[in-house]
């Protein structure tokens, strides 16, 4: 492990003027409590009702619970730092951050895949899918998600772990990520900034494509269907498309490019972290016959046992 100087970092934030920065407080908080509500509303719906015998609610459950804990692991350092005098961050504590935030988005996307695949045996396959889907293959696509995302993460954290920070400690972000810290390392990061490439951006790019397969190969499959089965697979697959799109395209911008370019990385990132989760509730339910009634009887319940 090389050695390094630095024991802390200074966080530059998101935007660097300080008016702008207290505007954005509100809304930051405001988004950040809609997120833990709606994504709370959803955990709680799927966990109490019949849906969660369901896959596709079932993962749906997980998706949620990652919204969660991904945001809150940026979200809350986010929104004290606009209005923070000082942004430090010891050098292990920014290592946690790198190593959690990596991990549960790692996890995000393979649950995401899951769904993908949960969403084709269900459309393409439909008399076979009790069989396929079934619990015990549920369990083990979340724990290999898990497992993969741990992966990603921990080869991340390795190779920053074994790079010298001797110089400046300035990060140009509102959290510790891989490319803002590798324009503070003080040796060539050529070979280090195409590792990162693989590891993040590739990855993103290759799960994107087969992502996006999927939901076009179901979409052929859909024209053999009757009208009224074709609008209920069209209407569920669109959540699942436009999830897919709002938080592959910003991480793919992000991770993809090399370290050198100059970008709006921190900017973009916002979409990812704060945004998508947040809007998730929203896609997964405004379009969904099951989960409203789910939740209206829920809601039922919970009024009924306050007046007894």
């Amino acid at each position: 492990m090389e050695k390094h100087n630095v024991t802390e970092f200074v966080l530059m934030g998101l935007f660097g003027n300080k008016q702008t920065e207290l505007v954005f407080l509100f809304l930051f908080l405001l988004c950040y409590l809609t997120l833990i509500m709606g994504n709370s509303v959803i955990i709680l719906t799927v966990t109490c009702s019949h849906l969660i015998e369901q896959p596709m609610y079932y993962f749906l459950c997980h998706l949620s619970l990652m919204d969660l804990c991904y945001t809150s692991t940026v979200a809350p350092r986010l929104i004290s730092d606009l209005v923070a005098t000082r942004r430090d961050i010891s050098y292990n504590n920014c290592m946690t951050q790198l190593f959690t935030g990596h991990w549960l988005a790692g996890v995000e996307i393979f649950i995401l895949v899951a769904m993908a695949f949960d969403r084709y045996v269900a459309i393409v396959k439909p008399l076979h899918y009790m069989v396929i889907m079934n619990r015990k293959r549920c369990n083990l696509l979340i724990a290999m998600a898990w497992g993969l995302g741990f992966g990603h993460s921990l080869a991340l954290l390795l190779m920053v772990l074994n790079l010298p920070f001797c110089g400046p400690n300035v990060i140009n972000h509102y959290m510790c990520d891989i490319k803002p810290l590798l324009k503070l390392v003080c040796k060539d990061i050529h070979v280090v900034s195409i590792l990162a490439i693989v590891n993040s951006g590739t990855v993103l790019v290759v799960i994107f494509i087969v992502l996006l397969t999927s939901y076009i190969l179901i979409l052929c499959h859909l024209r053999t269907r009757s009208s009224a089965g074709r609008h209920k697979a069209l209407s569920t697959c669109s959540s699942h498309i436009m999830v897919v799109v709002l938080f592959f395209v910003p991480c793919i911008y992000t991770y993809s490019l090399p370290v050198e370019s100059a970008n709006e990385d921190k900017q973009i990132s916002v979409f990812y972290t704060m945004i998508t989760p947040m809007l998730n509730p929203l896609i997964y339910t405004l379009r969904n016959m099951e989960m409203k009634m789910a939740m209206r009887k829920i809601w039922c319940q919970m009024s009924h046992s306050e007046l007894m």
